[in-house]
């Protein structure tokens, strides 16, 4: 199947496929026009990298994940661990996310929101040192 088939089979945009491909996670078989041309097997990739990088599993963790997939001798353990990993990472941006939150939810409450110049958001803004 060309490109776009596979594109519309696995859900992912063709750019994204092209750089799976760059990248060394799929080799689909090339024609004698050059064209690519996708298996089953390269779609089902395809869908398992999609479908890691919406639980947020980084390009490195989904190398890890793809290879132990493909390991009929892994260990539960090791797939286990690059979870658990990945869990901590989503973990720590969300403590970044809601610690950005309360300070601006905090200098919004500060802000008079009137006719005034004074404003504290934008002196917080301006503020270079923290």
């Amino acid at each position: 199947m060309n490109i776009g088939e596979a594109a519309t089979q696995s859900g992912l945009p063709a750019k994204t496929i092209r750089y799976y491909e760059e990248i060394g996670f799929i080799m689909p078989h090339r024609g004698a026009n050059g064209y690519r041309d996708f298996s089953d097997k390269d779609v089902h990739v395809l869908r398992f990298l999609g479908r890691s990088r919406s639980l947020g599993f980084s390009i490195d963790h989904c190398r890890t994940l793809l290879a132990l997939y493909q390991d009929q001798g892994r260990a539960s353990a090791d797939v286990k661990r690059v979870a658990q990993q990945n869990l901590k990472e989503i973990d720590d941006k969300i403590a970044d996310l809601q610690a950005m939150r309360e300070t601006l939810a905090h200098l919004i409450r500060e802000c008079a929101g009137d006719d005034r110049p004074d404003c504290p958001i934008l002196k917080d803004l301006g503020n270079l040192t923290g």
